[in-house]
C-alpha cells in the first residue's frame, strides 16, 4: 500500500513539475516576443510622431496634437521594454549565451554606474533645453538652444546609450547584446526627425545642421 501511495505521489510531481516548466518556457518565450514587438512599435510609433510637418500637408494642424498622442504611445512601449528587460532577468530564454556575466555582478554594476551617468547627463540636459517640444511637437516652436549648439541630437545619444546600463544592473550578457539594437533604431529616429525638421524649418534648418554635428560635435572652423 505504500508503495502505491509513493508512486502515485511520484507521478503528481513529475507532472507538477514538467507542467511548471513548460509554463516557465511559454513565459520566456512571450517574454521575448513582447520584447521584440514592442522595440518594433516603439520605433513605427516614435517616427510618426517627429513627423508633424510631413502629417499636417495629409490632415492639417490637428497633426501636431496626434503627434504628441504618437509619442505618447512610443514612450508606453519603451517603458514595456524595459519591464521585459526585468523580467528576463528571472526569466531568461536558454539561447547558448551565458547566464550572467564571468565577473563579480558589483563590477557590471560599477560599469554600469560610469556609462550611465554621461547618457542620464545628455538626456536631462536635452530635455531641458528642448523644453515643451520633447513630448508636445508645436508649430510655433522655434530652433533650441543649449545643448543643441553642440550637437543636434544629445537626447537619442543619451537614450540610446542607457539600455547598456540597464543590461549590466541586471548582469545580463544577452541582455547586452540586445542593447546594441537601440543604436540603429535611435539613428533611424533621428534621420526621421531631421526629415521633418527641414520642412518645418527650411533654410535656417540647413543652416544649422551644417553648423553643428549630428551626433558628435563639429571642430570649430578656424
Amino acid at each position: 500500500m505504500r508503495d502505491i501511495v509513493k508512486g502515485f505521489f511520484g507521478r503528481y510531481c513529475t507532472r507538477k513539475s514538467i507542467v511548471s516548466r513548460v509554463m516557465v518556457v511559454v513565459i520566456e518565450w512571450i517574454n521575448i516576443i513582447v520584447l521584440v514587438v514592442s522595440t518594433i512599435l516603439f520605433l513605427y510609433f516614435y517616427v510618426k510622431s517627429v513627423s508633424p510637418a510631413q502629417l499636417e500637408k495629409k490632415m492639417g494642424e490637428i497633426a501636431y496634437p496626434k503627434c504628441k498622442t504618437y509619442r505618447l504611445i512610443a514612450g508606453s512601449f519603451e517603458g514595456i521594454t524595459v519591464i521585459n528587460y526585468v523580467i528576463y532577468f528571472f526569466y531568461p530564454l536558454p539561447l547558448g549565451l551565458p547566464l550572467v556575466f564571468p565577473w563579480d555582478w558589483m563590477v557590471s554594476i560599477l560599469f554600469g554606474i560610469i556609462i550611465l551617468i554621461p547618457s542620464l547627463y545628455l538626456m536631462v540636459i536635452g530635455i531641458k533645453d528642448a523644453g515643451r517640444e520633447t513630448l508636445e511637437p508645436k508649430k510655433e516652436h522655434t530652433l533650441y538652444g543649449g545643448i543643441y549648439e553642440t550637437v543636434r541630437h544629445p537626447q537619442a545619444i543619451g537614450e540610446a546609450v542607457m539600455w547598456f546600463p540597464i543590461a549590466l544592473f541586471l548582469n545580463s550578457p544577452f541582455l547586452a547584446l540586445y542593447s546594441f539594437l537601440w543604436i540603429p533604431i535611435f539613428y533611424i529616429m533621428c534621420v526621421a526627425e531631421e526629415r521633418d525638421l527641414v520642412i518645418r524649418y527650411g533654410e535656417s534648418y540647413l543652416e544649422y545642421r551644417d553648423r553643428v554635428g549630428f551626433l558628435i560635435p563639429k571642430r570649430t572652423k578656424n
